[in-house]
């Protein structure tokens, strides 16, 4: 459904408001810290270089903006979104849909508006709609044909045939969607708590004619057979997570994989650089995503381990250009962008 003249003039000022942040003032930041700071700093605790960074000139409007622009883009989506009210009827499969009318969703989960979005992704009919239209502008409108999820699955997956594979946390489908077309002879099972956001993954999988399962389920507890998966993979999940229910999701994950079977999380690590990592952690707070800083804090490589899975490591992921690169260190660029990483295992044969 096409936006209103109004609502597509909101968004293009938010999405131009938020580049400018990005590609601007960060770096602009970054040239007041280069000069107060002209020698190397420590860079193993990011959070102490916050009384520095706070008192430069151009903090408070890289902390502001980010905040601020974050709360203007839900509300131009949400007034879009209302605006268009309830969309037609859609198509009759492939796509199927599996609800679970007894699930409780985790306090954790609901306790927090995520993104800084109203009532989060969960709690009414229009939540998963605001998200998929928010989600453009989060990315700066750098992933509107999830050419970023397609990179993830082209260069992230080993080149091999999969019977199944299993989506965690996977939204309103947009993770998922590129791994059926990448292999169409998988059953591809996309998981979410959030039955808004799994309704119209499904509905979104119908119109691009995807034959995806998406289920609504824990993450802990998909309720899938054990060892009927290939692949179990999840983009932009875990930082989402309390770092203590972590160890449950690669438990699950161990018991899902078949032997020789693959996993892949696409999210966040630290890069070494004292400024980038501390905005990543202050983030955190300004996004309404408590958990992410625990969680690029916490040694998963070793909560994977511990679940029984083998060879973990990070690797970092560039979105504008190769995709998975081969170690942890990424290419320089001015402008603020997030630590995108690959968390690698695999299930001994």
């Amino acid at each position: 459904m096409a936006l209103a003249i109004e609502d597509r003039a909101a968004l293009d000022f938010v999405l131009s408001l938020r580049r400018h942040w990005a590609g601007t003032v960060y770096p602009r930041l970054r040239a007041d810290f280069d000069a107060a700071v002209p020698s190397p700093v420590p860079v193993n605790d990011p959070e102490s270089l916050a009384p520095l960074v706070h008192g430069l000139a151009t903090y408070p409007w890289f902390s502001w903006l980010e905040r601020g622009s974050q709360k203007m883009l839900w509300r131009a989506v949400s007034d879009a979104v209302v605006r268009q009210g309830a969309l037609p009827p859609g198509p009759d499969g492939p796509a199927t849909v599996e609800v679970d009318p007894d699930l409780v969703l985790p306090d954790w989960y609901t306790d927090w508006d995520i993104h800084v979005q109203p009532g989060g992704v969960w709690s009414h009919d229009l939540a998963g709609r605001v998200y998929e239209l928010g989600a453009r502008l989060v990315m700066l409108g750098e992933n509107d044909d999830y050419a970023f999820h397609r990179l993830f699955v082209e260069t992230a997956l080993p080149k091999r045939s999969y019977r199944r594979m299993v989506d965690l946390g996977c939204g309103f489908g947009k993770s998922a969607w590129p791994l059926k077309q990448a292999h169409p002879e998988a059953e591809v099972i996309g998981v979410d708590l959030a039955l808004p956001c799994v309704e119209l993954a499904a509905r979104r999988a119908s119109e691009r004619k995807l034959a995806v399962r998406f289920r609504q389920a824990d993450a802990t507890a998909t309720g899938l057979e054990e060892g009927s998966a290939d692949l179990v993979t999840s983009t932009m999940f875990v930082h989402e997570v309390p770092v203590d229910v972590l160890p449950a999701i690669f438990t699950e994950a161990s018991r899902l994989l078949a032997p020789g079977g693959v996993l892949r999380f696409l999210d966040f690590q630290r890069t070494g650089d004292g400024l980038r990592d501390l905005a990543m952690v202050e983030h955190g707070a300004r996004n309404n995503e408590p958990f992410l800083p625990p969680m690029i804090a916490a040694d998963l490589p070793a909560m994977a381990a511990a679940a029984g899975l083998v060879n973990a490591r990070w690797v970092a992921f560039d979105e504008r250009g190769g995709g998975r690169l081969s170690d942890l260190s990424w290419p320089t660029r001015a402008e603020w962008h997030f630590p995108w990483a690959v968390l690698e295992a695999e299930k001994p044969q």
